[in-house]
């Protein structure tokens, strides 16, 4: 196969430029020394995380119309060499404050005061950039996701979000981390070893499938070099995806074709400089299985605390749960809008809300409880199942169903949700029923690549206040995620992707929704 023979010459060459070959014949002790993976990298901890209203990451070149593809090494160094993926630290961006009517909220009482803290990391979208089964060579501009010329360093990325999440936590407490789903990029097995390892902390971490010693030996610049990985200090809770359990978040895989040897469609060979796109054979490996929704949950589960994966969630077949804020009236319900049956958009079906939602709703009502919706889908991204690579569904929930739905449950105070890869703020106003926001926070996987902080507030007034502002990770003494960062630049100035921080107001914001009636 043809990587193994690049392989090989590598090897060659480097054995000759280490000194293990030379001119005249190898010692007995000489021949039998092997290439080996380097020790991992040891990364400091970050010693501080400003939020997105302190400072925050400006590109220094303008966007422009996409004439050159990121894909291509030799044009991605060419737009690094122009600066297009360096960046400044610019002046904090603004609270927008939101209400349902437009006007000023009333001032705070003196009781007011915080209920919990959370961060809100969506979109992560982990890659076996290496596997047979992408789509690389279907990307184009303004609907990328097929690659990202970051892909390779997500790992590092991811890392440099959880050291970042670390540093902010030290300096105000957070009670836990809550998924926004598309943790992984292709379903894949070893995708959800290296994000569980990087979330829950690891000696190793060596993201790198296939030969992993292709190329011998690593380049320093190199983004698969293995790391040390010192995991979040705090909870996290799972969420699921589309592209959690389909492949490339869109498609029912076909059995053996991430563990096989052959890219039809375009991925990504790190023997060569700048791991370019290939087609054909490449090196298989039996890590690369994309899992089940069951194997999923088996997976997450058996690992810490288990993040949320209970027995009833197995028993349930779909990532739905729910979790209190210890002594808060805060309820999380998690929601799993992925598609089994395929398609990039959500999906919830009736049978969700008679067996589970409107169970659990009630029982918060009960319970005194206010409710935060938590899916990876929000409600704009909902279908009826037979959207491209999916089958429809005939009891998928409408759109005018689910804010009918919603909008009955007078203690749901927001519903959050990823996918779509932008920071944005809706107000959903249900006929005849009670209003409540939707907050969708930006991707960890494209610029600007931020995570949001979440506080939920009783200002002792009558109102509950939804804060959420943004958090760049930071990436000092990483240069690996200090690369993966100019080139997820280069992706948005080069034209190819959007802008992921959306509307300014809608980026820092402060939602403001009268306490719902069932309270302390």
């Amino acid at each position: 196969m043809r990587p193994m023979r690049l392989r090989s010459s590598l090897l060659v060459s480097s054995f000759s430029i280490l000194g293990f070959v030379g001119c005249s014949s190898p010692t007995s002790d000489e021949a039998n020394l092997t290439p080996e993976i380097p020790d991992p990298v040891e990364i400091p901890s970050v010693e501080s995380a400003p939020l997105t209203t302190e400072r925050t990451i400006k590109p220094r070149h303008e966007r422009v119309s996409p004439t050159r593809n990121p894909q291509v090494p030799e044009l991605l160094n060419e737009m690094l060499a122009e600066g297009m993926g360096e960046w400044d630290f610019a002046e904090g961006i603004p609270i927008h404050t939101w209400t349902l009517d437009d006007e000023t909220p009333p001032a705070p009482g003196d009781n007011a005061k915080m209920l919990t803290r959370f961060v809100h990391l969506a979109d992560t979208q982990l890659a076996d950039d290496e596997s047979p089964a992408r789509l690389a060579n279907y990307d184009t501009p303004g609907l990328g996701g097929a690659f990202r010329p970051q892909e390779g360093h997500e790992c590092r990325i991811l890392n440099a979000a959880v050291r970042t999440i670390n540093a902010f936590n030290r300096e105000n407490p957070i009670d836990f981390v809550l998924l926004g789903g598309d943790n992984i990029d292709n379903g894949q097995s070893n995708e959800l070893d290296w994000f569980l390892s990087i979330m829950n902390g690891s000696p190793n971490v060596h993201c790198k499938s296939g030969d992993p010693l292709a190329p011998f030996p690593f380049p320093e610049d190199y983004p698969k070099h293995p790391f040390v990985a010192e995991g979040l200090e705090v909870p996290w809770r799972w969420v699921t995806g589309n592209h959690d359990i389909l492949k490339q978040g869109t498609v029912r895989p076909r059995p053996g074709e991430a563990e096989g040897s052959e890219a039809i469609a375009g991925t990504r060979d790190w023997s060569l400089p700048g791991g370019p796109i290939v087609t054909g054979e490449v090196i298989p490996d039996p890590n690369r299985y994309i899992l089940t929704r069951g194997e999923l949950h088996d997976r997450v589960a058996s690992v810490g605390d288990g993040h949320g994966i209970t027995d009833d969630v197995k028993a349930y077949g779909k990532t739905y749960y729910w979790f209190d804020v210890k002594d808060t009236p805060v309820r999380i319900v998690v929601m799993d809008t992925a598609a089994e049956t395929g398609g990039a958009l959500g999906l919830i079906q009736q049978s969700d809300i008679d067996d589970f939602l409107e169970p659990a709703l009630q029982q918060a009502k009960a319970d005194g409880k206010w409710v935060i919706l938590n899916s990876h889908h929000g409600s704009h991204s909902l279908s009826d199942g037979g959207s491209p690579g999916g089958i429809k569904q005939p009891d998928a929930v409408s759109l005018e169903d689910w804010y009918a739905f919603v909008g009955r449950h007078e203690n749901v105070i927001m519903h959050l949700a990823g996918h779509t890869h932008i920071h944005r703020v809706n107000k959903r106003a249900p006929d005849g029923g009670s209003p409540y926001w939707e907050l969708e926070t930006s991707a960890l996987a494209d610029f600007p690549n931020q995570l949001r902080v979440i506080e939920i507030w009783d200002q002792d007034n009558g109102y509950v206040m939804i804060r959420a502002i943004g958090l760049d990770y930071v990436d000092e003494g990483d240069p690996i995620a200090q690369d993966g960062r100019k080139r997820a630049i280069v992706d948005f100035t080069c034209g190819y992707e959007k802008d992921g921080g959306g509307d300014p107001t809608h980026r820092n914001v402060e939602l403001w929704i009268p306490k719902p009636g069932a309270t302390d």
